[in-house]
């Protein structure tokens, strides 16, 4: 199982950004989903989550401004960022419970880093 994460770039304060990651592999089901980022000097936080039924939560920095939302068909989780500001630079990974078989026990995975700078 493998997760490929895709989007982040630089953008000017108050502009906006969609990340993606996409999984695949030997997949039976897809659990919790989420996106983490670190910046630097700082240790990694959770920024936002989704179920497998759609419920969503979010670090308080961020609520109002970043969506995350996920689309099972394709295995894929996206993080739609806009009204970005300089402190929302970081690495953002994402994270993924999943279960390779019916008769696998679910395992956490995390996909590569993707760069978000805010900067004018």
């Amino acid at each position: 199982v493998q997760l490929q994460a895709s989007g982040g770039g630089l953008v000017q304060p108050g502009g906006s950004l969609r990340l993606s990651c996409a999984a695949s592999g030997s997949i039976f089901s897809i659990g919790p989903m989420a996106w983490y980022r670190q910046a630097p000097g700082n240790e990694r936080e959770l920024v936002a989550e989704i179920t497998s039924g759609g419920n969503t939560n979010y670090v308080d920095s961020v609520k109002g401004r970043f969506t995350i939302s996920r689309d099972n068909a394709k295995n894929t989780v996206y993080l739609q960022m806009n009204d970005l500001k300089p402190e929302d630079t970081a690495v953002y990974s994402c994270n993924a419970w999943i279960k390779s078989s019916r008769y696998t026990l679910i395992k956490n995975y995390w996909g590569q880093g993707t760069l978000v700078t805010v900067s004018s």
